[in-house]
């Protein structure tokens, strides 16, 4: 996901978004810790883009003020 297609999105849509890739995250690294994980750069890829959607939804959250 795109930083023009996070941006597309509804603050609420973004946090559900969010959501999602924070249990993603948390199933990978539970599958990392027994030993069968098939795509370890999976979790960076999550970690980067929860990362971007806050940053956008913190971008916004300034731009009101």
């Amino acid at each position: 996901m795109t930083n023009q297609e996070i941006r597309k999105l509804t603050n609420e849509e973004i946090i559900a978004k969010i959501d999602e890739c924070k249990e993603e995250l948390f199933n990978l690294k539970f599958s990392q810790a027994t030993g069968n994980l098939e795509k370890p750069s999976r979790i960076n890829e999550l970690r980067k883009l929860v990362a971007r959607m806050k940053t956008i939804l913190r971008e916004r959250e300034l731009a009101e003020k």
